[in-house]
């Protein structure tokens, strides 16, 4: 059950990091939530969809740092009453290769985030890799490097994995994040790592002025099999506004919405007008919702068409005050020199007309087939439309042995 704050989310977290390494697990020790709630995800011991969880991080007025730092009302070293610094939100993304594109969509959502590395394994793993290029394709950087499972290693063998943390990260947008080694399992190290964040992590500058868009992430149909109609609530999408305020009672388009199919196989997108009934943020019924933390917004909509995540992708805002849907964009594309997250070291070729490429534009996940290739830009048509606009990062993924792996971005031109 998630705690309700005086104060709501004002910033999301992110985990990134190589399967099992103890993103999951890292999240539980500071939030106390264990985000994998899925059957299939229980089941298998792995995280599937993304997964939130709030924090407040507190701070005691009488001890010295980072004993002062807790995610606790009350110091448990002193007995003070502690200050509530504020709340966050962490985005618990899955870690196996298979489910890049769930990751990239968290990454979209992402104010900062920490980098899991298990201190008793070889660094870099390939997920390692492949998540921090992901974070520096999203264009986050404010990151802090979580060297996880202390407590299954010799304080030499913990040493030798930091020096080789130290080595992988030279060069890259996380050169210069802090790195602390912690059990989330023992939960040791969680203040250390709590005034890290507060140091490395700030909560971003946002604009509340400007018309209201909103990221959806997930979107849910809350009805109980065997409702009767008359008692039905209404469709609920969750996600993170990036600018303005979303107010109860407020006419809200979404974009690019339903997406069906005409005679000639075009994809065709219906965008849909409904209106907001209710708000949940950092777990309290509001009837306004700001910029940062994750939002559940209770729509007028049939739920049967934000079930199963079928909303995923699509962004909210005032009618007509969003960005335009698209079936076909331009990229001016930076590739890798070699291919990230792949076992063995292969070189990243040129992208060819007619190739198949996997898209992350902002939460969207997108199929889209090279029309043209002059250079450095590429033109795709898109296989599902998306809500978009210039100068916005797509994240570009290859098929290559039977993965799809990240190779670089574009940017929409």
């Amino acid at each position: 059950m998630s705690k309700v704050y005086e104060k709501a989310p004002e910033c999301n977290i992110g985990t990134a990091g190589h399967v099992d390494h103890g993103k999951t697990t890292l999240v539980e020790a500071l939030t106390g939530i264990w985000t994998s709630r899925h059957s299939e995800e229980i089941k298998r011991g792995i995280t599937i969809k993304l997964g939130y969880a709030d924090a407040g991080f507190y701070k005691c007025p009488v001890c010295p740092p980072p004993k002062c730092y807790s995610t606790q009302p009350v110091c448990a070293n002193c007995g003070s009453k502690t200050e509530l610094l504020r709340v966050v939100s962490f985005v618990d993304a899955p870690g196996h290769e298979v489910l890049m594109a769930t990751m990239l969509s968290g990454a979209a959502v992402m104010d900062g985030a920490m980098l899991v590395i298990a201190a008793n394994e070889t660094c870099p793993q390939p997920q390692t890799k492949e998540h921090l290029a992901a974070l520096e394709v999203a264009g986050v950087k404010n990151i802090v490097i979580v060297q996880n499972k202390i407590e299954l290693v010799t304080s030499q063998e913990a040493l030798k994995n930091y020096q080789q943390i130290k080595e992988f990260v030279k060069g890259t947008i996380a050169e210069n994040a802090p790195i602390i080694p912690v059990s989330a399992q023992n939960k040791v190290n969680i203040d250390y790592l709590i005034e890290a964040i507060e140091k490395h992590i700030p909560t971003p500058k946002r604009d509340l002025a400007k018309p209201p868009i909103m990221y959806i992430v997930r979107s849910f149909d809350v009805n109980k099999p065997g409702t009767r109609a008359i008692e039905l609530s209404g469709g609920v999408v969750g996600g993170t506004i990036v600018q303005g305020v979303l107010r109860v009672g407020d006419e809200v388009e979404i974009r690019p919405g339903i997406i069906s199919t005409d005679d000639s196989g075009r994809s065709i997108a219906q965008p849909l007008i409904t209106r907001i009934v209710s708000l949940k943020h950092g777990g309290l019924n509001v009837d306004e919702a700001r910029c940062g933390g994750l939002v559940g917004v209770g729509t007028s909509l049939d739920p049967s068409l934000t079930k199963a995540d079928n909303l995923a992708g699509n962004l909210i805002g005032k009618p007509s005050m969003l960005p335009d849907i698209v079936n076909e964009i331009t990229l001016d594309t930076s590739l890798f020199e070699t291919v990230v997250g792949a076992v063995k070291q292969l070189k990243v070729e040129k992208i060819k007309p007619k190739e198949p490429l996997l898209l992350n534009i902002l939460t969207a996940i997108t199929l889209g087939v090279v029309k043209d290739v002059r250079e450095n830009r590429v033109m795709v048509n898109l296989k599902k439309p998306v809500c978009t606009s210039k100068g916005q990062r797509v994240a570009v993924s290859r098929r290559i042995n039977d993965r799809w792996r990240l190779i670089g971005y574009g940017v929409i031109i």
